[in-house]
């Protein structure tokens, strides 16, 4: 096997395993709520989950070649499988150890910010796509802030629609419709996420001529929705405590709300292909519904502890992937 298809082999498998561990890292996401409200069991509602991952995955491909082609320009980057594969090993660290304390980080944030890091690291500050780069920024940035609004009034008009109901009925009824919210939440955080990993797959396959355009081949689309499917049933038990309980004290007509703003944040972000980080929209949607239900309900601590974890994941994911860059160079 020559070098070249080796490492894109390597990329291939690094790729998938990547989007193996977002799917149990950002399990929590779609289904924290739920199972905090027991809509659902947590076996139903990773189930569920998992399903609704892989349709969503399967269903879009516009933020994969935003991946693609939007952070550094995979047709005229040097050394383009070293860069990607350092990047990988970069984002999967950060992922592995924020998952093993379960911070809530952002996937998202990790691949982005390793891309740039060992592309810079592989090429100097010019490797960067300036232009696209920034867009994805934005994206990230004023996504969480969109939710956290959205989240806000969306609770605020539930109040007001339902402020004459019995509590303990529109509770069950919002059970019910919990269900449907975190199977429409799930299929957002596949259109979004899952994406990422195709993007790798497809850059490698670019910088090592294996194809000459930024389509996402089938059987690339097909593999990373399964393998975030697979993850996603593995479950990320640590993170939906952190979601479900330590923000806020989440009841149903809660949930739903929440999980309203994060899929219409998160599909609204897939349909113009930008990726977003899925656990930033979500969580940022559970702070605005528990601010507009009771500001002082909201467990502002963790909330503090997620934007420092959200504020440094791309600076050391970035330095991370430039450090296994120079590793890989070494070795190779």
């Amino acid at each position: 096997m020559d070098m070249i298809l080796l490492l894109t082999v390597l990329i291939v498998i690094f790729a998938v395993v990547f989007d193996f561990i977002n799917g149990f890292h950002d399990t929590a996401n779609s289904i924290a709520t739920a199972v905090s409200t027991k809509a659902l069991t947590p076996r139903r509602a990773i189930l569920l989950a998992a399903v609704m991952n892989f349709v969503g995955a399967m269903a879009f491909t516009g933020v994969a070649k935003t991946i693609t082609k939007d952070i550094v320009d995979p047709f005229a980057l040097d050394n383009g499988s070293v860069v990607i594969l350092a990047a990988l090993l970069a984002a999967i660290t950060w992922n592995l150890l924020t998952w093993y304390y379960g911070i809530p980080s952002s996937s998202s944030h990790a691949l982005i910010g390793s891309i740039a890091g060992a592309a810079i690291a592989g090429a100097g500050f010019a490797a960067l796509n300036y232009s696209g780069f920034l867009a994805i920024l934005q994206a990230l940035i004023f996504s969480p802030i969109l939710a956290l609004v959205v989240g806000y009034l969306m609770y605020s008009i539930f109040k007001v629609v339902f402020k004459n109901h019995n509590l303990t009925k529109t509770n069950r009824n919002f059970r019910l419709i919990q269900i449907a919210t975190a199977a429409l939440q799930s299929f957002s955080h596949g259109t979004n996420d899952a994406q990422k990993a195709m993007g790798i797959i497809t850059m490698a396959l670019i910088v090592n001529n294996y194809q000459t355009s930024d389509d996402v081949q089938l059987w690339v689309q097909a593999t990373c929705a399964l393998a975030m499917a697979l993850g996603t049933s593995i479950g990320g038990w640590r993170i939906i405590k952190t979601v479900g309980g330590k923000i806020m004290k989440i009841r149903p007509v809660n949930g739903v709300a929440a999980d309203l703003t994060g899929a219409a944040v998160i599909f609204g972000a897939t349909l113009i292909h930008l990726p977003v980080s899925t656990t930033h929209v979500i969580s940022s949607s559970i702070m605005g519904v528990g601010a507009a239900h009771r500001v002082k309900g909201v467990q502002w601590g963790t909330a503090k502890t997620m934007l420092i974890t959200w504020l440094i994941t791309m600076p050391i994911s970035a330095l991370l992937a430039a450090m296994f860059y120079v590793l890989l160079n070494l070795v190779m």
